[in-house]
């Protein structure tokens, strides 16, 4: 910033009122990239982890359905109504892990809140600067 001179015109006043509020919003955009940058890595992150541990899950569900059908054909059911059984209660389980992860992809918040205010604070600089 320059060192305030008080013959300054008052178009050398709105020049420089321009010019600190081009580099003002220079500034906002990167803090918002910046911002944006660090939550969808956050984001991305989780998302790995998530797919990972789905994986592993799987596998170990896979295990557990194919003994849990051998136990039910073992304690005397048909191979077919023992897949079924197990079948139907495997997709409810995965339609309710579904529905609560889509509802917390749901409560993740994007947006840029920290960039967001710092506008609103230098939008009411500007206008007590103009006034």
């Amino acid at each position: 910033m320059q060192t305030r001179r008080d013959d300054r015109s008052l178009g050398e006043l709105f020049g420089d009122l321009v010019r600190d509020m081009g580099i003002l919003v220079r500034q906002e955009v990167n803090l918002a990239t910046t911002e944006l940058t660090f939550k969808a890595t956050r984001v991305g992150r989780e998302l790995a982890l998530l797919a990972v541990g789905g994986l592993v899950a799987y596998a170990g569900l896979l295990a557990l359905v194919g003994t849990a059908i051998i136990a039910l054909a073992a304690a005397g059911l048909p191979w077919w109504l023992a897949s079924l059984i197990v079948g139907v209660i495997v997709a409810a389980v995965g339609a309710l892990l579904v529905q609560r992860g889509v509802a917390a992809l749901k409560r993740v918040d994007l947006a840029p809140r920290q960039t967001m205010q710092t506008l609103q604070e230098d939008t009411q600089w500007a206008k007590e600067q103009m006034t």
